[in-house]
């Protein structure tokens, strides 16, 4: 019993790093971004292979060229190999928008699966080894602006550069 606890625990810890990969990047949050990884953690992304200390700058770089951007994660399905290591997959959409030349904001909704091998040290739970499997991609166009659409008035936050008055830490 007292091993399906700690389990239960852990499991627990894994899936707030993972909510709290996506709402870093959402808000430019770059030391909670870091928080997610261990630097030496291994990472395969397509556009980017190595280790995380030098994925993290180039991830937030492109974060931070979008107008907006939107990461959503699913709950994970997790395996114990040891009570310090595990493997995780989860699916995964993302939605972003830049800039156009009519000063409208397009881009892309995106959905993938990020396979996960995780470390515990000194009581924590990181990201020790990632990759990254792109599934499909779709166009959004006309996304709206950062005013309020006087039809459906909810507002829209602009967000491009860390440190926003909304965000809260949590």
């Amino acid at each position: 019993m007292e091993r399906t606890v700690q389990e239960l625990i852990d499991k627990q810890a894994i899936g707030e790093v993972i909510q709290r990969y996506c709402r870093t990047l959402d808000w430019l949050d770059e030391e909670g971004q870091a928080s997610c990884y261990w630097p030496d953690a291994q990472i395969e992304y397509g556009f980017f292979t190595g280790r995380a200390e030098d994925f993290l700058p180039v991830v937030m770089e492109t974060e931070r060229n979008l107008a907006r951007r939107w990461h959503m994660l699913s709950q994970p399905l997790i395996r114990f190999h040891s009570p310090t290591s595990a493997s995780s997959e989860c699916y995964g959409i993302f939605g972003g928008g830049r800039w156009q030349e009519d000063g409208s904001i397009a881009g892309d909704l995106i959905g993938g699966r990020y396979l996960d091998e995780w470390e515990k040290r000194d009581n924590e739970w990181r990201i020790s080894a990632r990759t990254y499997i792109l599934d499909w991609k779709s166009p959004l166009t006309a996304q709206p602006l950062f005013e309020p659409d006087p039809d459906f008035p909810l507002p829209t936050f602009r967000i491009d550069a860390g440190g926003h008055p909304e965000y809260r830490e949590l």
